[in-house]
């Protein structure tokens, strides 16, 4: 029988680390226990107590882990907090977003995503495709660089200037995607300004040729981007008329969607 926490059997890596597995099987304890002694640790793990130390040890160094100092038992620590908060707040996104984006797909005819950032890509987190024959695939689960993307721009100009300069920290080193891609630092803070001024982003085929997208970050706590609404379309059908009225919508949606979000 698949134990909680395994995968299948002809899942497992032909090459396991050892070290690797037992930390993660020691996290996968915390799923049904709160606190968790180092003899239930060595226990578990068929280890001795000094193997099951150095293991909860360097968990604890990336916090992990935490141990409570009259107990010494180890609990769940700010960083296996922060990934779990993290998947719900995503689920929670799509689950208010998916109304949202159904509503703009119909309204408009033309493909719709959430997105979101992850450090310097975004990553797509649901779409409805448009209904049309010439139309923009759906992109779920799959992931693009920040700077030559709408989504990617607009959730970037909703940043500190100092985070974007972190994220992209050499000048002369973006990647990119089509020829019209932004390749330096420079020129997307250029760019990130006059998203801000306007109030909306636009991907000319900087990520694919052929594709016009435009984007609105969607804020959060204390303004801080959560998301962003993007609306794609061949070239043919988005003139800058369009773009102009796409991000006005996009903008009304994003506020209605960033309310719901803060809503307990």
């Amino acid at each position: 029988m698949q134990k909680a926490g395994e995968g299948p059997a002809d899942k497992r890596p032909a090459y396991p680390i050892t070290s690797v597995d037992n930390a993660l099987r020691l996290l996968m304890l915390f799923r049904g226990q709160p606190r968790v002694r180092l003899s239930e640790a060595s226990e578990h793990l068929g280890v001795a107590l000094s193997t099951a130390h150095r293991l909860m040890a360097m968990l604890a160094y990336h916090g992990f882990v935490l141990q409570d100092r009259d107990t010494r038992a180890y609990v769940a620590g700010p960083a296996l907090v922060e990934i779990g908060l993290a998947a719900v707040r995503q689920f929670d996104i799509r689950i208010h977003a998916r109304p949202v984006i159904e509503r703009v797909a119909a309204d408009l005819g033309e493909t719709v995503h959430l997105v979101v950032l992850e450090g310097g890509s975004v990553r797509y987190l649901d779409a409805v495709e448009s209904p049309r024959a010439l139309r923009v695939a759906a992109r779920t689960g799959s992931a693009l660089a920040a700077h030559c993307t709408a989504s990617g721009k607009a959730l970037l100009a909703a940043l500190p200037d100092g985070e974007v300069a972190a994220l992209f920290p050499d000048d002369a080193s973006l990647a990119a995607l089509t020829a019209k891609s932004i390749t330096k630092r420079s020129s997307l803070e250029k760019e990130l300004r006059a998203v801000r001024d306007r109030g909306f982003a636009v991907n000319r085929e900087e990520s694919e040729e052929g594709v016009v997208s435009v984007g609105v970050a969607v804020a959060g706590t204390r303004d801080a981007p959560v998301a962003a609404l993007v609306v794609s379309a061949p070239v043919s059908r988005m003139t800058d008329e369009n773009a102009r009225a796409i991000g006005a919508r996009l903008r009304d949606e994003a506020d209605r969607l960033a309310v719901l979000l803060r809503t307990p």
